[in-house]
């Protein structure tokens, strides 16, 4: 796939109807689902015609029997900080969608592992919440609601049924009702999760051409220049010299961590 892929293949598109469900059990406070966003990011824009995903916890908590309550007053002063409160927060997330979910566990691990933000504060989660424009009323009463930990509950009952003890795991189920779903528990290589697909569609698959650069910003709040460089299948320095074009055109945002750098839309000045 040659650069000019990078900015204008758009989708294509499949007469495959979603046949394989894939639930993904991660726990927001282990650093293998940190390892894991590239990979499930590529599934996605590779796959995602042929499976429908759900992410549920499988948090390392003894118990979640508690009942939140971060602020009684104003949300601004809250300083209270709790091993449970990630993953309550990603469920008051996902009530206002599931990609609204998706984006702020997202957000979640790249302010834990690269900003080393304490996570399990509730005023660094609100933080969170703002910074990917979730409405803060909405995320601030869900997160002390018990629908919340009601889901939380129905995820770890998922977990208990389908033996899943570790995060992150994947449980991939086919069309066949009566045909137990297929698990793989820890970290694998992209091609492996590429050839469960293919075992349990039958046959073999192509993978989707990649939706222009904009578009995948739009979906993605950062991304990583070696992610980017996956994703269209180039090199890195190929990626890197696409996006320092766009870097000198003021479409994007350069934000260096350490090791990696992120990559993210320009920010309209209000």
């Amino acid at each position: 796939m040659n650069q000019q892929t990078l900015m204008e293949n758009p989708y294509s598109l499949s007469p495959l109807n979603r046949p394989i469900e894939i639930y993904l059990f991660i726990d927001p406070l282990c650093v293998d689902c940190w390892s894991l966003q590239p990979i499930l990011r590529k599934l996605q824009i590779d796959y995602e015609r042929i499976f429908t995903l759900r992410i549920a916890l499988r948090t390392s908590l003894p118990t979640l029997n508690l009942q939140p309550s971060p602020c009684k007053d104003s949300s601004d002063t809250c300083d209270k900080t709790h091993a449970s409160f990630p993953s309550i927060a990603i469920k008051a997330a996902e009530f206002q969608g599931k990609r609204a979910g998706l984006r702020f566990l997202s957000k979640m691990l790249e302010y834990s592992y690269l900003k080393s933000r304490n996570i399990t504060s509730f005023s660094v989660l609100l933080e969170i919440a703002e910074k990917i424009h979730l409405d803060i009323d909405e995320f601030t009463k869900d997160f002390s609601s018990h629908n919340v930990l009601r889901s939380l509950q129905v995820d770890l009952y998922m977990a208990k049924e389908m033996e899943v003890d570790k995060a992150p795991t994947f449980v991939f189920f086919n069309e066949n009702i009566e045909d137990e779903g297929l698990k793989v528990s820890g970290l694998y290589e992209y091609d492996i999760y590429e050839q469960i697909l293919e075992e349990l569609i039958g046959q073999s698959i192509i993978p989707d051409n990649p939706p222009p650069l904009d578009d995948l910003f739009g979906r993605f709040d950062t991304l990583a220049t070696k992610e980017i460089a996956e994703i269209y299948n180039i090199s890195e320095s190929s990626a890197e010299r696409e996006l320092k074009k766009r870097l000198l055109q003021q479409h994007v945002e350069r934000l260096p961590f350490q090791d990696v750098t992120l990559w993210r839309k320009k920010r309209l000045e209000a």
